[in-house]
């Protein structure tokens, strides 16, 4: 299992930015995709999630991004995209992909919990700043 996480950069407050996480050797169909972040001195929190398409679950996001970040899943490209608007100093760190084989559908705090996840892809650092 490896997944590949992309697209991370330096932007102005306001810009936006499209994370990708693919996968590569496993179909990402059957696994529940999360997105985390770690910030200087803090811990890594759990920004969204997308669940496994055999759960029957849909992309979940924390309270903190809900209104401007979105994700998705392309299961052509065995990829998930958290798709970044309105972006804020705040949002700065860097963002993780991770996976694991989920068939159901838990709650939101589980699935956006570091400790659910054992496949975790490298970072990708994201800088919001003038």
């Amino acid at each position: 299992v490896q997944l590949q996480a992309s697209g991370g950069g330096l932007v102005q407050p306001g810009g936006s930015l499209r994370l990708s996480c693919a996968a590569s050797g496993f179909n990402l169909d059957y696994y529940t995709v999360g997105w985390f972040r770690q910030a200087p001195g803090k811990e890594r929190e759990g920004v969204s999630c997308m669940p496994s398409s055999n759960s029957g679950g849909t992309g979940r996001l924390a309270d903190s991004v809900k209104d401007r970040f979105s994700i998705s899943r392309d299961n052509a490209k065995s990829t998930v995209y958290l798709q970044m608007n309105s972006l804020k100093p705040e949002d700065t760190a860097v963002y993780f992909c991770a996976t694991e084989p989920l068939s159901l559908l838990y709650p939101s705090s589980y699935e956006m919990s570091d400790v659910t996840y054992n496949y975790w892809g490298q970072g990708t650092q994201v800088t919001v700043s003038s």
